[in-house]
């Protein structure tokens, strides 16, 4: 009878990296929040859900424009004008032209961070 070899198993080792770490997922913030505060989970929601709305209702058409997070961010809604059509020079040696399409107006978020969040990082 043949003898059996013995071969050892390889166990990969995980690097404990603060860059190899995963965000949070809404779950998990509900559920943190939770806990520290001593709130229900629907409590920690709802009142996520009320600072959606009014997030949305200040940035809206009749809003101000802005929403300030006390102590984390400033939230504004930025205009974006519109572009008009153009031409660009695409290789500057044959000296060819192609056109860049005009894009219209638009709305975006600016989000800009406060004092007390910058100095977390």
């Amino acid at each position: 009878m043949a003898a059996k070899k013995k071969t050892k198993k390889k166990t990969a080792k995980k690097k404990a990296s603060t860059t190899e770490c995963k965000p949070r997922t809404k779950t998990q913030i509900i559920a943190g929040i939770a806990d520290d505060t001593g709130l229900t989970r629907k409590e920690v929601t709802s009142v996520f859900e009320s600072m959606s709305g009014m997030i949305k209702k200040d940035l809206g058409r009749r809003g101000p424009g802005t929403f300030t997070v006390p102590g984390l961010m400033k939230v504004k809604k930025k205009i974006v004008p519109k572009r008009p059509a153009r031409k660009n020079v695409f290789l500057p040696l044959l000296n060819e032209t192609r056109d860049i399409p005009a894009k219209p107006a638009r709305k975006a978020v600016k989000v800009t961070p406060l004092k007390a969040l910058k100095e977390m990082v």
